[in-house]
């Protein structure tokens, strides 16, 4: 005798059970991009691996960053925009909450013309970046990051 079944994969969901559970996938997504860590460096921030001594790769809101060596990609990295938040640090109270920057990279952590606050890092922040997401006290801050 063969008996006949019907998988739940086979039947359609109803519509309102679809928009739900999307609903709730989406509540619970809390992380869009991939994380890190960060530091800061002061300048002189000339000259760059990127654009050599060229003083208008800088944007005029002053935030940009080096990459370190899990984003630098031989150099394709230079120009990219990322948007950067600051989600936890070695210290509580760090991070300044709900502030996000779109940082563009314009330099390699490995040849910086001066030394960052640490060393290892996935990106080096500006000051100017650094101080927006994070005390600008702290050493390193832990980071989430996407491309953009």
């Amino acid at each position: 005798m063969k008996i006949r079944t019907w998988p739940w994969f086979q039947r359609q969901l109803p519509l309102t059970l679809q928009l739900i559970l999307i609903l709730v996938s989406q509540i619970f997504y809390t992380s869009h991009g991939d994380v890190g860590t960060s530091a800061q460096y002061s300048p002189p921030y000339l000259p760059t691996a990127c654009y050599g001594r060229d003083s208008s790769q800088f944007p005029s809101s002053n935030l940009f960053a080096a990459a370190g060596d899990g984003i630098w990609d031989n150099g394709a990295s230079c120009g990219r925009q990322y948007q950067v938040r600051c989600i936890s640090a070695a210290k509580p109270g760090t991070c300044i909450p709900d502030n996000t920057i779109l940082i563009k990279i314009v330099d390699y952590a490995g040849s910086l013309a001066s030394t960052p606050s640490a060393l290892g890092t996935t990106m080096i922040l500006s000051q100017t970046g650094f101080g927006a997401i994070a005390n600008s006290t702290a050493l390193s801050i832990n980071i989430e990051f996407q491309q953009v």
